[in-house]
This record gives C-alpha cells, sequence and structure tokens, in this order.
C-alpha cells in the first residue's frame, strides 16, 4: 500500500524538484516566496490538464473536462496547480493534497498516475512501513511482540529483568487470551445475526454478478400518488440505479429526478434479488425505507420489480405503496457524476446524469416527472399505468384513472 496524505506528496515534490533541477540546470530556491515554485507548477499543470483526455493511458482516477472554460492559460483551467499549492504541500501545511496534483507528479516522476503506479510500485520509498488503524490478530501480535524485544534489550542489565520480562508476558498472554475469547463471541454473534437477519444467503454465480453489476435505467409511477399533484395522471419518472458488486453483495446507488437513494442488493436464491434502500440525506437517519424484489430470470429486456415504496408526497402525505417499477440495463462500468447547478438543469427543469463509459464517450440521462404517454417504450406503459398501484388504505379518486382524467 502507498504512502498518503502530507508524507506521500511532501516526497513526491522533493522527488519532483530534484528531477527538474537535473533536466533543467535551474535551481529552485525553497522558500515562503510562492513565485519560486511557478516554474514547477506551470510543468505539473502541463500534465494534470491533460487528465480528463489521458486518464486511462496514464492509469488514474477519471477526470472530467472543464466546460465552457473561461480561459485556456495558466492559472485558470480547471487542473492548474500554483506555486502557492506547490509551496504549501511542500512545507507540509496540506494534509489532503488534490487528486490531480498528485498523479501529476507521479506521471512526471515515473510515466504513470498514482493507480497505476500502485500497481507495480519501482520506489519503495512510497510504500507503507507502518500497519494502519485496521490491523489484524497477527499484525497487533507482532507489533506487541516487537515491543516486549526492544523492553528486553533495554532492561537486559537490570537486575528485576527477569521479574519485568514475566510480568509483561504474564500481561501479554492474558491479553492475548481475552481478544481470543472476543473474537470468538463477535464470530458467534455475527454468526447469529447473519442468520437471523437472512443476510447474504445465497453466493452468486459469476454470471449472476455481471447480469446485476452496472448502469440501470428505472422507471416507477409513483407520482401517481401523489395528492399534492393535481396533473398525476399516468406521470412517470425516471431513475438511473449504478449497482456495484462488493463482498457477496451489491451496493445500490439511485440517482432521482428529485432526491436520490443509497442501500444495498443481495440474491435470496438463483435469480431473485432482494433491494433495501433509503434516500440519500445529510442527517444519515432513515428516511422513507423501500424494499423490493426483483426476478432476473427469465432473462428479458425490461425487468420487473415489485416494491413496497411511498409516494413521496409533502409530510404526513407521505403514504405507504406498493408500486411495480421497471428495470432496464444500459451498460457497465465507467462512472456515473450527478450534475447540478448547471445551465442545462435550468433549460430542462430536470435532473442531469452523466455516465462517463469506459470507451471515452458520455450518455446524459435527463431525470423527471413526465407523462407516461411520451415514453418511447410502449411495452412498458401498461406496465407502470395507474393500475400498477396498491394504495396503503384503498381510496377512491387517488389514483386518477383514464375516466376519471376526462
Amino acid at each position: 500500500m502507498l504512502k498518503a496524505g502530507k508524507e506521500e506528496i511532501i516526497y513526491l515534490l522533493t522527488k519532483v524538484i530534484e528531477k527538474y533541477k537535473a533536466q533543467t540546470g535551474l535551481d529552485i530556491i525553497q522558500n515562503t516566496n510562492r513565485k519560486n515554485y511557478e516554474v514547477i507548477a506551470i510543468a505539473l499543470s502541463n500534465i494534470s490538464n491533460e487528465l480528463p483526455t489521458k486518464w486511462q493511458e496514464y492509469g488514474t482516477e477519471i477526470y472530467t473536462a472543464e466546460l465552457n472554460a473561461k480561459s485556456k492559460d495558466f492559472p485558470y483551467r480547471k487542473y492548474d496547480i500554483t506555486g502557492g499549492q506547490i509551496k504549501d504541500a511542500l512545507n507540509g501545511m496540506v494534509a489532503s493534497p488534490r487528486s490531480f496534483l498528485v498523479d501529476a507528479c507521479y506521471i512526471y516522476l515515473f510515466g504513470i498516475g498514482r493507480k497505476g503506479f500502485e500497481e507495480n510500485p519501482t520506489d519503495t520509498n512510497l510504500l507503507q512501513t507502518i500497519a494502519n488503524n485496521n490491523t489484524t490478530l497477527v499484525t497487533e501480535n507482532l507489533s506487541q511482540s516487537i515491543a516486549f524485544a526492544q523492553l528486553e534489550k533495554l532492561h537486559l542489565q537490570s537486575s528485576k529483568r527477569n521479574l519485568l520480562l514475566a510480568t509483561v508476558a504474564t500481561a501479554l498472554a492474558i491479553s492475548l487470551i481475552a481478544l481470543f475469547i472476543y473474537f470468538i463471541k463477535i464470530k458467534n454473534d455475527w454468526a447469529v445475526v447473519k442468520n437471523d437477519f437472512n443476510y447474504l444467503p445465497y453466493q452468486p454465480t459469476q454470471a449472476e454478478i455481471d447480469s446485476l453489476e452496472g448502469i440501470w435505467l428505472v422507471y416507477t409511477g409513483s407520482p401517481q400518488a401523489r395528492v399534492s399533484n393535481p396533473d398525476r395522471y399516468h406521470k412517470v419518472v425516471s431513475n438511473i440505479v449504478d449497482v456495484k458488486y462488493k463482498n457477496g453483495y451489491f451496493t445500490y446507488d439511485r440517482y432521482g429526478a428529485s432526491f436520490d437513494h443509497l442501500g444495498y442488493m443481495q440474491f435470496q436464491s438463483e435469480g431473485i434479488v432482494a433491494i433495501y434502500s433509503k434516500i440519500n440525506n445529510k442527517t444519515g437517519k432513515t428516511e422513507s425505507p423501500r424494499y423490493s424484489l426483483l426476478n432476473l430470470y427469465p432473462s428479458t429486456k425490461y425487468l420487473t420489480a415489485i416494491s413496497a415504496s411511498w409516494n413521496f408526497d409533502i409530510g404526513e402525505k407521505n403514504q405507504i405503496i406498493g408500486i411495480r417499477e421497471i428495470y432496464i440495463k444500459v451498460g457497465k462500468g465507467g462512472k456515473v457524476e450527478e450534475v447540478i447547478n448547471d445551465i442545462e438543469n435550468a433549460s430542462c427543469q430536470c435532473k442531469l446524469i452523466r455516465w462517463h463509459q469506459q470507451n471515452n464517450q458520455v450518455k446524459t440521462f435527463y431525470l423527471k416527472n413526465e407523462l407516461l404517454d411520451s415514453l418511447t417504450i410502449p411495452e412498458i406503459k401498461p406496465l407502470i399505468n395507474e393500475n400498477s398501484i396498491l394504495l396503503n388504505t384503498p381510496q377512491n379518486g387517488l389514483i386518477i384513472s383514464k375516466d376519471s382524467s376526462k
């Protein structure tokens, strides 16, 4: 694992300055004057501003291009690095340096970004030598053994050496026994919880993982059940769902026209997927939880999920409903970007989602409440019309039918 934060960036910038001096013969005066570092900043900026088009070639994370740039000159570009930033980072004043600064340093020194370098490191000085806080029982025992050896060396000449070592050994043995008992208890408790709550009851095959993981376009008719919307007849809303596999289950990020959801998916049995999500809010509290079942077989282009959901109305009007949703897979891989505060948002009165695909192409989705009859997929219209919604308490006239909409 590579070093990170201050330690990493100080080492990288030091090596960058050394290489620059060796190549150009120019000396960099390292003091508090940020102008002294501007030549280094320009050299790195010329690399960092290539990242949106060369991130795959350099082996970095995805960098999005700047739209409507005011200037194409240094230092006004999106990924420009200033002399002041170099000075502050080199002097240990930056705990979390910007990713494009770090990637630019790696590319300048090694011709490859941080992510690619980590796969095949060529400079051992960038590797961590101290374990992180998530130590396993084995590494913790090793640390205690090292401490024990150092203690023995320090007190080798002491007349109380044997008593002290015996005390430490006894304490260490008691601690290890306590840790072992605690570990067994945690393991048993987790087995009980896993069984009681039906966590990970089925290990999906690779084919099932491939079939579920990816980017999905999801249609739901929940706006048809909102009392606050008098024009709710035949209203549907589209969502983009990003599903990623993780240790036996799948993370679930759902982008909607008005708000987002997060949660998880897990296979219950062959082809049967359970879905749990809640509104993605800043408080971290569970708000409007929803549960769904999705059947991946028989495999069709338009998959149907049955959900215990909400009409997502205001306050007390937010009621539980049963609803059918349509899942359409649009692809796999890449990165999903939620666009806000953009001119396009205002012009379409919707939310924009950009899918940066692995082939460097970008596909844009416009999420909004729209008429069911405006959809270009006739097969799904009867699946999410007013007949697809089940109210928590039956109410005449809440769901507007074709006759009542006249």
